[in-house]
């Protein structure tokens, strides 16, 4: 199973989900896929192999990754954190301005600065289809050792 999770955000990330529908017609994907769309609501019928959930909780979103054989993320920093901790075979995809799906490229900027940490993150549909031929080993190591700001404010401010 390949794991799709698109976060929560409100900004449509119709991209991914059409180059996954691509990818499934073109045979590049051979196995269920797994996603999460959050706000972005699937148009069209999807392919058969495709299950879309609006949201998971957080174990059944981690029992998810653990069965996957690769996970494609958004490239939110909790997300890529959680993945990272859970040792996924992972690859970022960020939500880019110039296609509405977020107000900047914070996304494509995260995920330059964790690829030097053995992070893999894509952009272009070409260099997707090259992960899930071929995914990235699981990842070891850790991303932040500091806490996540949600824990910090939490512990700053009560």
């Amino acid at each position: 199973m390949i794991l799709v999770t698109l976060g929560t955000q409100f900004f449509p990330f119709d991209r991914l989900v059409r180059w996954i529908d691509e990818l499934l017609a073109q045979g590049v994907i051979d196995e269920p896929v797994l996603l999460q769309h959050g706000e972005t609501t699937p148009t069209r019928p999807m392919h058969p192999l495709v299950t879309a959930i609006y949201s998971l909780e957080i174990g059944e979103m981690q029992e998810a990754v653990r069965r996957s054989s690769l996970v494609v993320s958004h490239a939110g920093q909790g997300s890529a954190r959680m993945l990272a901790r859970l040792g996924a075979r992972f690859v970022l995809l960020p939500r880019l301005k110039r296609h509405g799906e977020h107000i900047d490229d914070h996304q494509l900027l995260f995920a330059q600065a964790v690829a030097r940490l053995g992070v893999p993150h894509c952009t272009s549909r070409t260099e997707l289809a090259r992960y899930i031929l071929q995914p990235p080993a699981p990842f070891e190591g850790e991303l932040f050792k500091a806490p996540s700001l949600a824990d910090h404010l939490v512990l700053r401010f009560g």
